[in-house]
């Protein structure tokens, strides 16, 4: 079968097939999307599951080399005919280009906050009350915030990790707002917690829709749900990681936004035990949103980035 020409965008009646991980979450906001493209396209699609190295692995994600490890199954899928497409929570994706692969499409971007689940807001929590994260950009702005607080490593989807707070095993976890509001659990959140308090991480709340780079016709059709300004925020946020050479995993947080014709975007490099941090801001044109966050990454890393990223507790 030839993927190009039977399986093409131009076979209005053949649905696409796009892979997708399995879990709620992913299985949710992949049939968003698919839903968005074939209102605007009038173009079926069909979701296609698939198991990658984070789904099947009980270590963290740390553990496991962090970037890449909830992407590169779906890409083989891709490369190989299998799929058409794929969606992935774009946090998730390397900032290093795979040959045969193209960003095609961000669609529009949903809150990229992060929430605190539990019965109460962070300054109520009880001195040495246990926290639950699985990211160590959550874990040392959470020590920044609180250091008399226990914070932990724990895997798991959210529903998972949200029954350790109602079971008792924790006293809150922390999760991406955008994530628990695709899967209807906001009734969780105790609080919201602002960009001034938590920086999110690069791209977070943001979908990334890729496809084979040689698949023009594609390219186009995918196209049509993408999003100017989410690019270009997510942009800067992920060039700051591109330069500083960090992945999903490293304790950086950026965010970027449009406000007065204008992109300003503020990043945080932490030390992971919370003791230091270094937090800069930069505003330039949005047309330059890649440079923008290269030049703020060369400023942390002129303060000491490197090191901070370095030092474990």
């Amino acid at each position: 079968m030839s993927e190009g020409l039977s399986r093409g965008p131009g076979a209005a009646g053949v649905p696409l097939r796009l892979g997708t991980r399995k879990s709620l979450m992913a299985t949710t906001q992949s049939q968003r999307v698919a839903d968005l493209l074939t209102e605007r396209t009038g173009r079926p699609v069909e979701l296609v599951g698939v198991t990658t190295q984070g789904d099947v692995s009980k270590a963290l994600v740390a553990q496991m080399g962090g970037t890449g490890v909830f992407v590169n199954a779906l890409r083989d899928k891709i490369l190989s005919g299998e799929v058409d497409f794929a969606v992935h929570s774009l946090k998730d994706l390397p900032t290093s280009e795979t040959p045969g692969i193209a960003l095609a499409a961000t669609p529009r971007r949903d809150d990229p906050r992060d929430a605190l689940c539990a019965p109460v807001k962070l300054a109520d929590l009880p001195r040495g009350a246990r926290i639950g994260t699985g990211s160590p950009r959550r874990m040392a702005q959470l020590r920044a915030l609180r250091p008399d607080l226990d914070v932990v490593p724990i895997r798991g989807n959210a529903d998972t990790r949200l029954a350790k707070v109602t079971d008792g095993e924790l006293d809150a976890v922390v999760l991406a707002h955008a994530g628990l509001k695709r899967i209807g659990r906001l009734e969780a959140v105790g609080e919201v917690f602002d960009t001034d308090q938590m920086l999110p991480a690069p791209g977070q709340g943001a979908l990334a829709l890729e496809c084979r780079s040689d698949r023009t016709d594609l390219l186009e059709l995918l196209g049509t749900v993408d999003d100017a300004a989410t690019r270009r925020a997510v942009t800067a946020e992920r060039s700051i990681l591109a330069v500083l050479e960090a992945g999903c995993s490293a304790p950086v947080g950026t965010y970027a936004a449009e406000i007065d014709e204008k992109l300003h975007l503020t990043a945080t490099v932490a030390a992971y035990d919370g003791s230091r941090q270094i937090r800069l801001s930069a505003s330039g044109h949005p047309d330059a949103a890649e440079q923008l966050g290269r030049d703020l990454a060369d400023r942390l890393l002129a303060q000491g980035a490197d090191q901070l990223m370095g030092e474990r507790d």
